[in-house]
């Protein structure tokens, strides 16, 4: 499947437009999601660094937000709710990929004969890699920060923490992304 930063296509079945020239609720919903899946996507992307992982964990949080669309509706900012759901997603997806990866070693060092499935990993760089190697919650806000170019506040907000926490993972983020950026390129030099 190629990578695009476009939403799949929800025209299928579209609502027609409410009098008055407006949406209704199904409507208003698929433009709300052509709008903010490609954002959310590569934000989650980022973090978990497989594009078929994050493309299902951004459409079950947009799933969820449709089965709450009336009252999702009406929040000041439900992209960020969407977002919200999206990266405890992640987190809970990242586990369960670790936990996978953990017993498929053990079964594999049990088994004298395996076949090896690679993941469906970005495209390899040196800024991804080092990126995948810095903590989970670690990485988590510095995509939020530097990607989505979200502020310490909001970041903090969303994630139920308070901004000095977000700070310290940030500053420690920065320095094993810079840690592990140096040993690739050590890597590459030699």
């Amino acid at each position: 499947m190629a990578w695009s930063s476009e939403a799949p296509d929800t025209t299928a079945g579209t609502v027609p437009r409410a009098a008055g020239g407006k949406k209704s609720g199904q409507g208003a919903f698929e433009d709300f999601y052509q709008a903010n899946y490609p954002r959310i996507a590569a934000i989650i992307t980022a973090i978990l660094g497989s594009r078929a992982e994050a493309e299902d964990v951004t459409q079950e949080a947009f799933a969820r937000a449709l089965a709450r669309w009336p009252a999702i509706s009406g929040y000041d900012l439900p992209d960020a709710w969407v977002r919200r759901v999206a990266l405890r997603l992640a987190i809970d997806s990242a586990r369960r990929v670790r936990r996978a990866a953990r017993l498929a070693a053990k079964i594999a060092a049990e088994s004298p004969r395996h076949e090896s499935h690679p993941a469906d990993p970005l495209p390899s760089t040196w800024l991804t890699g080092a990126l995948l190697q810095v903590p989970l919650r670690q990485r988590e806000v510095l995509v939020l920060h530097y990607l989505a170019d979200l502020p310490v506040d909001v970041i903090a907000r969303d994630r139920g923490l308070p901004a000095g926490t977000v700070k310290t993972r940030l500053a420690a983020g920065r320095r094993r992304l810079e840690l592990e950026l140096s040993k690739s390129g050590e890597a590459r030099d030699a």
